[in-house]
């Protein structure tokens, strides 16, 4: 069973990783979300799931204003031609439904599935990032280092690039 978002708040209350939580409507595009964040402090957050041609799964986690193509974003993480997963592997890897795609969702992959690449600029350039913790229905704010520390902890190896390449 995929972790739930009251399951994930618990571990990073559990690990002592301060964050916020802010419920609101469903959210699906980075549109709509501007439009229901009210005064969220810190860096908002688009996610894409992609597929690769070779290798795993990569996670890429930008500022919401980036504009990269998909092939060019795959390039600059270094991960060549990619598209974007299907839901079917979205639900396998992150247990997650389209629109609710997050950087939490490695709670529920196995380390070295999904490879997790952060655009430089939404770690380096705020205080607090936000993301949803495994629903649209909610987001949580907290530190970069934060979130990191609790990447790191499950396994993973969150990579911080320099993902303006092609924007």
């Amino acid at each position: 069973m995929p972790e739930t978002p009251e399951g994930l708040l618990a571990r990073l209350a559990a690990m002592g990783i301060e964050h916020r939580v802010t419920h609101h409507p469903a959210v699906f595009t980075v549109a709509e979300s501007r439009a229901l964040r009210g005064q969220l402090e810190g860096g908002h957050s688009k996610n894409l799931f992609l597929r690769p041609k070779t290798g795993p799964f990569l996670l890429a986690v930008l500022e919401e204003r980036r504009q990269i193509s998909v092939n060019a974003l795959g390039r600059a993480a270094g991960a060549g031609r990619v598209s974007f997963a299907d839901a079917a592997a979205l639900m396998q890897h992150l247990g997650v439904e389209p629109g609710s795609v997050t950087p939490f969702g490695l709670v529920n992959a196995v380390p070295g599935a999904v490879r997790v690449a952060f655009d430089r600029h939404l770690i380096e350039d705020h205080a607090w990032i936000n993301v949803h913790p495994l629903a649209n229905t909610a987001t949580v704010t907290i530190r970069p280092a934060g979130l990191l520390g609790f990447l790191r902890a499950l396994g993973h190896a969150p990579e911080v690039l320099d993902l303006n390449a092609g924007t």
